[in-house]
């Protein structure tokens, strides 16, 4: 990825406003942008977490889901899922399924730098091992979902602070990832539909 890859800037309805380089909105006064979250699972329903790599810029070294990221300025956001899932864990996966379509939040790391995102959560399916792209994970791992998820509710696990807000939501469309119901692109907020057509 070039460093000078773009973010999508949204107000608070959703709306883009604008885009910004990606480095340059990661700080003390972030904007709100367009990111997304996805979870990995495996036919034995096991979710993928991975360790982010010690050299990001915000939360380096911590577990979290399988893979975040950011859609380019007018790219659906699902092809950014698989796009950054065959970037980072070297996955290819046919689709990715829309589970939280309007998923969002805003974290403070203790040094004050701020995550700030309108971050619609998929649901993906990949029975290949992965193959770690070191600039973005540290190393990963595979857990249970029933075992992961009862953790996180439990504050048993150090995780980031989007997927412990996550889990919850996803804990509340039932006990199998594979029969969570899936939200229609129309569910999207504007910016992200504005992509996708």
């Amino acid at each position: 990825m070039t460093t000078d890859e773009l973010v999508v800037l949204v107000d608070d309805e959703g709306r883009a406003v604008g885009t910004a380089p990606k480095l340059s909105v990661h700080g003390r006064e972030t904007p709100l942008h367009l990111a997304f979250s996805s979870y990995v699972f495996d036919g034995d329903g096991r979710v993928l977490l991975t360790r982010r790599a010690d050299h990001k810029l915000t939360w380096p070294g911590v577990w979290t889901n399988s893979c975040c990221g950011h859609p380019l300025p007018g790219e659906p956001l699902d092809r950014a899922v698989t796009r950054r899932l065959s970037y980072e864990l070297g996955l290819a996966v046919e689709r990715a399924d829309l589970v939280l379509p309007t998923f969002a939040y805003r974290a403070v790391m203790g040094n004050g730098i701020v995550e700030h995102e309108l971050c619609p959560v998929y649901r993906v399916t990949a029975e290949a091992p992965a193959v770690l792209n070191p600039e973005e994970v540290g190393e990963t791992r595979w857990m249970p979902w029933q075992e992961f998820a009862t953790r996180v509710l439990k504050g048993e696990l150090a995780i980031s602070p989007w997927c412990a807000e996550q889990v919850p939501l996803l804990v509340e469309l039932g006990p199998d990832p594979m029969a969570w119901p899936t939200a229609a692109e129309a569910e999207l907020p504007p910016a992200a539909r504005v992509a996708a057509g």
